[in-house]
């Protein structure tokens, strides 16, 4: 497991959090702060990083997930839908729809349901994408949280959990 040796000397240090805490007069816990900083630091990479794993694959972050969450859903959905689930959007999935029809990954066509909506559609060579770099796919991301044991990793979702509905004190008005 390659890892960026020098990735721990650029990490900021509880002492730093506190000096920098005085500095500014707040009262702020120095520890609560290092882990925020050092989350988002690590979200950052972490976000590079899948980049790289994504294009392995011809495909990026953006463009997995849209494929993964069509596939979780059986096959369809609509622009709406998608960018709920996804969290992005909708220009942001017509955007990714675009690029992936171009590939033959996916489809538009109007909704059983309702004649006049669209909905996207996951081709057969879309979901052959997904299971053809599904086995090099999972043994990365196991491979990544290798050195957790299964205790901890229930510990890290719980945390993450928790952390996540936290993630709204950095963008509330």
């Amino acid at each position: 497991m390659p890892q960026d040796a020098d990735h721990h000397q650029a990490q900021p240090t509880l002492d730093q959090a506190a000096r920098q805490i005085r500095s500014y007069g707040l009262t702020a816990d120095p520890q609560a702060v290092l882990v925020a900083v050092r989350l988002m630091a690590t979200g950052a990479r972490l976000g590079q990083a899948t980049e790289v794993h994504f294009g392995r694959f011809g495909l990026s972050t953006g463009r997995y997930r849209l494929l993964a969450d069509l596939e979780d859903c059986g096959g369809e959905k609509s622009p709406s839908q998608l960018a709920a689930g996804l969290g992005v959007s909708r220009a942001t999935v017509t955007g990714l729809v675009d690029g992936l029809e171009r590939e033959g990954l996916v489809a538009r066509r109007s909704s059983r349901e309702d004649g006049r909506a669209t909905v996207v559609v996951l081709t057969a060579r879309g979901a052959q994408r997904l299971r053809d770099m599904a086995p090099e796919h999972f043994r990365r991301l196991e491979s990544m949280v290798g050195g957790l044991t299964e205790a901890e990793l229930g510990t890290f979702l719980e945390l993450l959990d928790r952390i996540t509905r936290g993630i709204g004190a950095l963008v509330e008005e």
